[in-house]
């Protein structure tokens, strides 16, 4: 059994897609992330970033004690190793796949999460963030929509790569960029990605859960404040 200790960001679905693809029992444990839970300190026992996505698996592969993982690339390369899925075993299929999780945790999505902070949420308005961080999201989803062009998934197969990026790809129109149109290849691969039974199971649960309580002081600060321990 692994704990996933859930809410229902980009980030967040990523290992509950993986968890729904696999099949893997899983026990769901959201973190209200607007109300502060983030830092409550049994959650930051598992994970000392106060972020989610994280993971307890009761049951690791070499039946040694629960272990916990928090950071949701690691958490998918966690899953695909305990698996044996979802990531190529020939070493440049592998390489090919994990280059790509890294770029979305190194590029697209930080990027589209400071601009998304800077077009969303920033309490005044910041010209200079807005056109930094838009036209940094605007150049990595064209650099996927070029990776995209002749091949169905983001590496050899559909991958951790996949699963990753989809989540963060998909929600850049909240910045106000028109990705089904200006992205035409990551258009249909998203498509794709979206008919899968997996994927429309996370997101189900996903808003199932989801709370739609107003941004107000209270959770800005849990959100965004800098002086949380």
């Amino acid at each position: 059994m692994i704990d996933l200790y859930f809410w229902a960001t980009p980030n967040g679905y990523k290992p509950l897609i993986f968890l729904e693809e696999a099949a893997l029992a899983y026990e769901l444990k959201p973190v209200n992330i607007m109300k502060g839970e983030q830092f409550d300190p049994d959650f930051l026992a598992i994970a000392p970033n106060n972020r989610i996505p994280a993971i307890t698996d009761h049951a690791p592969k070499d039946d040694q004690a629960p272990l916990s993982i928090f950071e949701s690339g690691a958490i998918l390369l966690y899953l695909a190793e305990k698996t044996d899925a979802f990531l190529p075993t020939s070493l440049a299929g592998r390489y090919d796949a994990v280059q790509w999780l890294m770029w979305q945790m190194g590029g697209l999505g930080p990027m589209a999460g400071q601009a998304n902070h800077f077009v969303t949420y920033a309490p005044e308005d910041v010209p200079y963030g807005k056109k930094r961080y838009v036209n940094e999201t605007k150049r990595l989803m064209g650099v996927l929509d070029k990776r995209l062009a002749d091949r169905p998934f983001v590496a050899t197969t559909y991958s951790i790569a996949d699963m990753a990026i989809y989540p963060w790809a998909k929600g850049v129109d909240s910045v106000g960029i028109d990705w089904q149109h200006d992205f035409p290849h990551v258009a249909e691969w998203a498509a794709r990605i979206a008919e899968r039974s997996a994927v429309k199971q996370a997101y189900d649960i996903g808003d199932r859960i989801k709370n739609h309580q107003p941004l107000d002081d209270e959770a800005r600060q849990n959100l965004f404040g800098s002086d949380k321990k």
